[in-house]
């Protein structure tokens, strides 16, 4: 069995060591670059000269490889895809949350890009390359999620397909993307999927209801009947309850429209960026009331909490007072997931009644278009799990029409 090395430290990134059955020392020096140790023997036995030998092998080691010029660098390029798709958000051509993501994979000091990629020649970058970053990046956070090194993957190939327009590289190596299990969301179980005595989201309208009744307060906020209606609102918008979305929604992205009778709301800055989305008709009867509700508004103003000006101070109070409902009502946690209900089960309940509430004839990609997401998302998270109704079946079976 071989025995572990014992070293010893001249300065930090420099060590000698000695292993089993060998008389000399090892020289083992960190390269920033490549991020990994590079090893040499330094020929000695003796720990002092062996000292001496370390110091200038490590410069040796570290002067082998040839100073690329700064034009050709990952870094380089890097910055230039910073740049470009800053100037893009702005403009409203991308989502402000996916320049976010991006930005934050390049520049993460602790495993991202730059830090790893940064002095690394794009025209020598290989799938092998990516490959040794990915296990570096395993052993340095073992609890990062697929989808995180998804990102990861996708900012390289973009860093690298930026090089590649202004033709520094040829092809783009590829990056296979990380497999990622696909887990059902939790949404609030409603009629005809559950008989109605187990409604769950009957039910937690009824709490929400009679806390509001009752005068609840959480943390010295009062639960009015605002909360029902922004419950009513999320499950007939499809809207997702972040701030660039639900909380940003000011009178002035609001349009009323008939035939048939719906809200047509601008939603400058969601997730996926720019969208105009229609709602059910029930969200207009919650947008009448909180007309009545703020009779002073103006286009500038919220739609709901609009005392609060700090956005995200008007998510927290709402996010408390829904967890103060959860507990309530004894729906903290999806019985079917196994997963904690928040929020955005709202949002997850909406798509999930939509699918089933037509009978299998919604089309999913209206549906996708309209909450801001993709037909693969919704067949991944939503529909595959949802079980098939009598008309879905007949649907299904269907030969179209005679003649």
């Amino acid at each position: 069995m071989t025995e572990t090395p014992s070293a010893i430290r001249l300065y930090k990134g420099l060590s000698i060591y000695r292993v089993a059955n060998s008389p000399n020392w090892m020289v083992r020096v960190w390269d920033r670059k490549r991020k990994k140790y590079l090893v040499k023997s330094t020929g000695q036995s003796s720990s002092i000269l062996a000292k001496d030998a370390a110091q200038e092998l490590a410069i040796a080691l570290l002067k082998s490889e040839v100073r690329v010029e700064t034009e050709y660098t990952f870094k380089y390029f890097a910055q230039k895809l910073l740049n470009k798709t800053t100037v893009k958000a702005d403009k409203g051509e991308l989502s402000r949350q996916y320049v976010k993501a991006m930005h934050w994979a390049i520049l993460n000091a602790d495993w991202g890009l730059v830090d790893y990629f940064g002095e690394h020649d794009v025209r020598k970058l290989r799938t092998f390359d990516w490959q040794e970053y990915l296990d570096w990046l395993y052993q340095k956070r073992p609890d990062l999620s697929p989808s995180t090194r998804n990102t990861l993957s996708a900012t390289f190939r973009n860093v690298l397909k930026n090089a590649q327009e202004e033709g520094a590289i040829g092809d783009v190596p590829q990056t296979p993307r990380t497999k990622q299990r696909d887990n059902p969301r939790p949404f609030f179980r409603f009629h005809p999927l559950v008989p109605k005595e187990d409604d769950a989201y009957k039910k937690l309208l009824r709490g929400a209801e009679t806390m509001a009744r009752d005068g609840v307060a959480v943390r010295g906020t009062p639960v009015t009947t605002e909360l029902y209606d922004l419950i009513l609102f999320l499950v007939h918008s499809f809207l997702r309850p972040i701030s660039t979305e639900l909380y940003a929604l000011t009178h002035g992205d609001v349009m009323v429209a008939n035939e048939p009778k719906r809200l047509i709301l601008t939603i400058k800055d969601g997730k996926t960026g720019y969208r105009s989305s229609n709602t059910m008709p029930g969200a207009v009867s919650v947008y009448e009331r909180i007309r009545q509700r703020n009779p002073n508004h103006n286009n500038d103003t919220p739609l709901f909490l609009p005392e609060y000006t700090n956005r995200t101070t008007a998510a927290k109070v709402v996010q408390r007072q829904f967890n103060a409902v959860l507990d309530q009502t004894g729906l903290e946690v999806d019985p079917y997931t196994q997963k904690k209900h928040t929020l955005y089960s709202l949002r997850h309940t909406a798509i999930c009644m939509r699918i089933i509430n037509s009978h299998g004839k919604v089309n999913i990609f209206n549906l996708a278009k309209n909450a801001g997401t993709s037909v693969d998302q919704i067949e991944r998270f939503y529909a595959k799990y949802l079980p098939l109704s009598k008309e879905m079946a007949l649907n299904l079976q269907s030969f179209g029409g005679e003649g």
